[in-house]
């Protein structure tokens, strides 16, 4: 049987985070990951200079090989109308995409790698965990996403929460797959509904297109995907033929979700913790943030494991990411009053730059409050 320290349920950024972390402090850590890397992940996918500094990324060894495109503004507005561009001259953020920044990341995390392997069998040892009885851990991160088993493990009763529901699509653009109109790699372009419940994308990384929509309400969602394919279609963007290549996802935003995060032995981080950042939604900075967190709390603990050790864990996801359990605010906002502030918000260059960009994509105050406590 093969032991180790830790075993990390899921080999994307949080499961590679947490694992980078653990490794580098001289634990001996494993990664179960039911794909194989580099798996088919479709993302919108940019990352923040919060997250180059969290992960100690160097971009220009990265952007030698893989795909890293420069962002120095965006496009924004609502739908039916000409985005907005909001420049702000230098790089802000970074295009990526997933299947190689993932692969990367796990590549460079140091562990141990048990790929194709999906979690089929979760026990309790005199001292820790046997997981699919081949492997024994004293401590088992659950970072498998939305529907990771062990996030399901911990919280055995569904309760109602809101999720966020995205669909998307990403290819590679060359002469067969031309879509009638460029996107500029520099200003992706972000279009909002007017209730601000929700919003597409079109993101140009290099020589692939990512094209999506996300949104705060299931029911409504495939007439807002169809709404948008066609906004799309009127702006010169020939995207319908590729409605049936769409894939679809879903995650918790941290603000609502009510999952329990720690027990004897086991944490949860990432999209499993239920940690998507309001509103944008964007994981991928809460998902390495609370894969370094959860580290630094196993390390903390060494070497008991209790639920008592790992519950100051619970306390700085909240310090980082907001009380946990709360209402979407937003959401129970009047549907007129929501239209409204879409109206005055994209209305405005100034708000549109500091609310929308800097506050809701880019956690710019936010990121530079959490560097300040690293």
């Amino acid at each position: 049987m093969d032991r180790c320290d830790v075993l990390v349920v899921g080999g994307g950024p949080a499961g590679s985070s947490c694992a980078w972390r653990l490794v580098r402090a001289g634990l001996d850590v494993a990664v179960l990951d039911k794909a194989r890397f580099p798996r088919d992940k479709v993302c919108a996918g940019w990352i923040t200079p919060a997250v180059v500094r969290a992960l100690e990324l160097d971009l220009a060894e990265y952007g030698r090989h893989l795909t890293l495109q420069p962002f120095t503004g965006f496009r924004t507005g609502p739908f039916g109308k000409e985005p907005r561009l909001i420049d702000f001259g230098t790089p802000i953020s970074y295009g990526i995409r997933r299947c190689e920044f993932d692969h990367y990341l796990l590549t460079r995390s140091g562990a141990r790698l048990f790929p194709g392997q999906p979690l089929t069998d979760l026990r309790r040892a005199p001292d820790g965990w046997i997981v699919n009885s081949t492997i024994q851990a004293a401590v088992v991160v659950g970072a498998g996403g939305h529907f990771c088993p062990v996030a399901r493990r911990l919280n055995p009763r569904e309760t109602p929460e809101d999720v966020v529901v995205a669909q998307e699509v990403e290819f590679q653009l060359d002469d067969e797959t031309a879509l009638g109109r460029e996107v500029a790699g520099e200003w992706p372009e972000l279009f909002f509904w007017s209730d601000l419940l929700g919003y597409g994308w079109c993101v140009q990384k290099g020589r692939y297109l990512n094209i999506g929509a996300g949104r705060l309400s299931r029911s409504e969602f495939p007439a807002a995907v169809r709404q948008f394919t066609a906004m799309l279609e009127e702006r010169g963007l020939h995207v319908s033929r590729l409605r049936a290549s769409w894939k679809g996802h879903a995650y918790l935003l941290g603000i609502t979700s009510t999952r329990t995060l720690v027990d004897d032995g086991v944490l949860l981080a990432g999209d499993a913790a239920g940690l998507a950042l309001a509103p944008s939604g964007e994981g991928i900075l809460a998902a390495v943030e609370s894969g370094v967190m959860a580290a630094e709390t196993i390390l903390r603990a060494i070497p008991d494991y209790s639920r008592d050790r790992l519950a100051p864990y619970v306390a700085d996801i909240e310090a980082r990411f907001g009380r946990r359990g709360q209402p979407n605010g937003l959401a129970r906002v009047p549907g007129w009053v929501r239209a409204i502030a879409a109206r005055v918000i994209l209305g405005s260059s100034w708000l549109s730059r500091r609310l929308l960009i800097e506050d809701a994509f880019l956690h710019v105050r936010r990121a530079k409050a959490f560097s300040r406590s690293m």
